[in-house]
């Protein structure tokens, strides 16, 4: 389209049927062109509303992500359009060099808002196939964020690149630098790349996802993971810190995943005294029997009750057992009543759960006056 022949055609128009002369007409064109500017958002909000008002009432979800991207920036790109008219308008009435400069910019524009609407669906599509009610979906939320950040490092990217070819910028030798300093910005940002790499490691193994409790053995790293970034992994702290990881450290250390538990373990040791060391063969049959029949107890898994150990001040048999659930304050509950119950076992039988004591024999009056005329004899 020839803005210059628009203009002129606006002008003779203005000229001809409004009487306004020609040395003051291309004002009144900036005035109609930034009104038809106000008018155009106007009416595209208005269309963009009834139109999101309509496609509520579908359950397909995409065309409500797609509309409401657009949105904003379809705004943007009138209010760009409209002020880039003007500036064409002012520039040939005035002479200036402003079309040297409105053009290109108006172009990097347009390309800038193309990507920015790419970059709210791809943000809204990631925002609605994690949420649990909004798209049904396989991919877990660890790897449709990454997917998404990829989707959206490779678009800016992309813009970047074109952007500066609309400025008049080689991009054979964009890329020829960035391969010539690649290796010294590699030198300067090491720790950069080991955490982008110790990123991409986590997305392809999967050691953990957000949403899993993890913990390290090697270092004091707790909690459920929040967020897994480029740089850093965000884990909220069991007393609700949150815990920024660099990414690299995970290659380096053991990370266990406890929410990938099967089962949930029972393992205690329990004494009863050496004086009901009768009881103990009929306590530990009831214990065990009592674990085979319980309905919380996973049959398929090891299941061990057994007389142990001759401790010090007590008879110790121990308890070795699975839980069917994983759950953290469901298993604690399991766990309670098994001991309760193992506590009513050892009652029942009339013995005790022994606690640490010591014995203390004493001489008769008889023999301790014999032993003290023997120490002063010796002594």
């Amino acid at each position: 389209m020839d803005v210059k022949a628009i203009i002129d055609s606006l002008n003779v128009w203005l000229t001809e049927y409004l009487s306004v002369g020609q040395e003051n007409s291309w004002i009144l064109s900036v005035f109609v062109v930034v009104l038809m500017m106000l008018v155009g958002v106007f009416v595209i909000r208005i269309m963009f509303d009834r139109m999101a008002n309509q496609l509520k009432r579908t359950r397909n979800i995409w065309d409500d992500i797609l509309l409401e991207s657009a949105r904003r920036p379809a705004v943007m790109m009138v209010w760009v359009l409209g002020v880039s008219w003007a500036l064409d308008v002012i520039d040939v009435q005035t002479g200036t060099v402003l079309l040297d400069v409105v053009g290109p910019l108006r172009k990097v524009a347009v390309i800038v808002l193309l990507g920015w609407f790419l970059i709210r669906f791809i943000q809204a599509a990631e925002a609605a196939l994690i949420d649990p009610a909004g798209i049904d979906t396989t991919l877990d939320a660890t790897t449709i964020s990454a997917i998404g950040k990829l989707l959206r490092l490779s678009l800016i990217i992309t813009v970047s690149l074109v952007v500066l070819q609309s400025f008049g910028y080689s991009i054979s030798g964009v890329l020829a630098f960035g391969g010539i300093g690649g290796l010294a910005v590699g030198f300067a940002a090491k720790d950069l790349l080991a955490n982008f790499f110790g990123g991409l490691m986590i997305y392809m193994d999967r050691p953990f996802k957000v949403g899993d409790w993890v913990r390290s053995p090697d270092k004091n790293i707790e909690g459920t993971v929040e967020d897994i970034g480029w740089r850093l992994t965000r884990i909220l702290t069991f007393d609700k810190r949150p815990l920024y990881v660099p990414n690299a450290t995970f290659a380096s250390i053991s990370v266990e995943n406890p929410s990938r538990m099967t089962h949930r373990r029972i393992y205690e040791t329990v004494g009863v005294r050496y004086c009901d060391l009768k009881t103990v063969k009929d306590i530990v049959d009831e214990v065990r029997e009592l674990l085979r029949h319980h309905p919380e107890i996973d049959q398929d898994q090891t299941l061990i009750v057994n007389l142990n150990k001759f401790a010090p001040s007590s008879l110790d048999f121990f308890v070795y057992t699975f839980t069917k659930t994983t759950n953290w304050v469901r298993f604690h509950q399991i766990k309670e009543d098994v001991l309760l119950s193992i506590m009513e076992i050892v009652e029942k039988h009339g013995a005790e759960v022994a606690f640490p004591t010591s014995t203390v024999h004493l001489l008769p009056e008889r023999e301790l006056h014999q032993a003290e005329l023997v120490n002063r004899s010796y002594g």
